[in-house]
């Protein structure tokens, strides 16, 4: 019996030292920390690695998280400054930088960031109109994180970044906020149309311009070369005929080539005869019934063909003088008075 007792006595301190031995190594992952309490008293942190504490004595804490945590908190009803209520999505980056403060210094700190943050947004949305929340999102942002990393760093804790995840305004305002965004858009297009309906006639407009500029450049030297080669006939003409020295006669015939082109308008039912005409129509009568003055060669006795000659030359002069006469009485009967 002795010896049984003895044995069982053994193996109980072997197991109590064994638990013991347990009980004084603790292993801390890394970036992890345990708040270790002697007596009742906050005594040190252990860092990763193995660590040895006073079995019975030293209470070892939970191990705290010293990595980067993301909190995605619920929904919070906002009113904005023109009483509107919306819904409001945030996001919260956090690290725990002192852990004997993030376990001491407050009871949840998790809850506390929850319930400041919203307290927060609240105060920050509440100064602004629901266009400025809905645009002014980075504003806010920037405004919620030096609020919390102030009131946290005596928690042991830094807020890296505060995002907000969504803003969801009432029904009747998202309908109201795509009938303008439609408007907008449909005000934008009309302006889009109308600039370019107006950039196309400007262009149209100027395109004819050129065109008209242009055809008239082309008239205005069409006609200035039309013009130089009139000028330059009627000098080639005129310089002919002074050259050429035309007498009387010669132009007197050119008035009677130009008679019939007179009467051939089907509109003429009389025509006007310059009294020059008739002068110049006496001079060819004149000119063709003179005869060239005698010399020793026209003194020989005339032939059959000169006889020809004279009485044919004589013909012409008597149709001329005939002409001439006409012509005189049509231009006397033309200057009488028509009631006469």
């Amino acid at each position: 019996m002795d010896i049984s007792a003895s044995l069982l006595a053994g193996l109980l301190i072997a197991l109590l030292a064994i638990f013991t031995v347990i009980r004084a190594v603790r292993i801390v992952p890394q970036a992890r920390a345990r708040n270790v309490e002697r007596l009742g008293r906050y005594h040190k942190t252990l860092t990763p690695g193995l660590n040895l504490v006073i079995p019975y004595i030293d209470r070892v804490h939970p191990q705290i998280d010293l990595r980067e945590q993301v909190v995605s908190f619920k929904p919070q009803p906002v009113i904005t400054e023109d009483n509107l209520v919306v819904e409001i999505d945030t996001v919260l980056y956090f690290q725990v930088t002192d852990p004997r403060a993030a376990f001491y210094e407050i009871a949840s700190f998790l809850q506390a960031v929850e319930q400041l943050t919203v307290t927060t947004l609240r105060n920050v949305v509440g100064s602004m109109d629901l266009e400025k929340t809905l645009t002014s999102r980075d504003t806010i942002n920037s405004q919620l994180r030096g609020v919390l990393d102030e009131a946290t760093g005596k928690w042991g804790l830094r807020v890296n970044r505060v995002e907000i995840k969504a803003i969801d305004p009432p029904q009747s305002i998202k309908e109201a906020m795509q009938k303008q965004m439609r408007a907008e858009r449909d005000k934008r297009a009309a302006i889009l149309g109308a600039e370019g309906q107006r950039q196309s006639q400007i262009l149209t407009a100027e395109g004819d311009k050129q065109a008209a500029v242009l055809r008239a450049e082309g008239n205005r030297t069409a006609a200035i070369l039309e013009a130089e080669g009139q000028s330059r006939a009627i000098d080639e003409v005129f310089q002919a005929i002074h050259r050429n020295d035309p007498d009387p006669k010669l132009l007197a015939y050119q008035y009677l080539q130009a008679l019939p082109q007179l009467a051939q308008g089907q509109g003429n039912n009389f025509w006007v005869i310059p009294s020059e005409i008739t002068t110049a129509l006496q001079g060819v009568s004149k000119a063709f019934s003179e005869s060239l003055p005698p010399s020793p060669a026209t003194r020989a006795k005339p032939t059959a063909d000169d006889a020809a000659a004279a009485k044919a030359a004589d013909d012409t002069a008597e149709a001329a003088q005939a002409a001439a006469e006409a012509v005189a009485d049509a231009a006397e009967a033309d200057r009488r008075p028509r009631g006469l």
